[in-house]
């Protein structure tokens, strides 16, 4: 074990992670509730604890990241890294009772995002577009995950943006969906739970406005992107089959 002791703010812990990994070289970015934080320059609309830190590396670099999560005071799960170290890594902060999860090469759970694709385009975590989806692709929604699309929705336009920089790439998401009926599908299901969260939600009259006329600005732009013919394919079965994987859980 390294004398890099985590610390105990997860939100500074994170970014002490992404830091040491640039000046490393070693390429990993934050997905999920810390990466919507990251991507917010003060404090969140919906505010939410973290309980674990999500992280995305480049397909081949499982060694490199067990060597830098080992330096930077985390123990690997060795029969779990052993077994799925291809697609995946855990580590654990046992002081802090955090976990580390690292998904290589591209988000797998529910439906698979090609998160890292375009990882370069911001320093700290994946882009909008991406993360937005790695949301929407939860069968099962939970408060923190609906939060978490309320709160990106809210504090980034939808736009389409070559560079993506502070806005949710349209373009982007319409691709993916385009080519996958099943993300496409589970998409459109959380496309209507969030609208029908919007009156519960703690967000004001106006804020809960601009999520609105966001949200159905994105799912026009899904709608009128040309789909793949697998798509149209997979859409004459509809949901008469299941569109999606059951997600491995694991817990340390």
């Amino acid at each position: 074990m390294s004398d890099h002791a985590p610390l105990d703010d997860i939100v500074l812990e994170a970014r002490r992670l992404l830091e040491a990994a640039a000046a490393a070289d070693v390429p990993v970015r934050l997905v999920g509730g810390l990466a919507v934080r990251m991507h917010i320059a003060g404090e969140p609309v919906i505010a939410r604890a973290y309980k674990d830190i999500d992280l995305v590396t480049l397909k081949g670099r499982g060694k490199r990241v067990s060597e830098f999560m080992t330096g930077m005071g985390y123990e690997g799960d060795r029969p779990f890294n052993a077994t799925n170290g291809h697609r995946r890594l855990l580590y654990y902060d046992a002081p802090h009772g955090r976990q580390v999860d690292v998904f290589v090469g591209n988000f797998e759970m529910c439906h698979s995002i090609p998160v890292t694709e375009r990882i370069e385009l911001h320093p700290y975590a994946v882009p909008l577009a991406e993360l937005l989806l790695t949301k929407m692709q939860i069968v099962e929604l939970n408060p923190k995950d609906q939060a978490d699309i309320l709160t990106m929705l809210y504090h980034h336009d939808v736009a389409e943006n070559d560079g993506d920089g502070d806005v949710v790439n349209a373009a982007r998401v319409a691709q993916l969906c385009a080519g996958d009926w099943g993300l496409w599908r589970t998409t459109l299901l959380n496309v209507e739970r969030t609208r029908d969260a919007l009156p519960g939600s703690s967000l004001t009259a106006d804020q809960r406005a601009v999520v609105g006329e966001r949200l159905a600005r994105l799912w026009e732009r899904v709608e009128s992107e040309p789909k793949s013919t697998k798509w149209k394919m997979r859409n004459r079965i509809g949901d008469k089959v299941r569109w999606y994987e059951e997600p491995e859980e694991v817990d340390g």
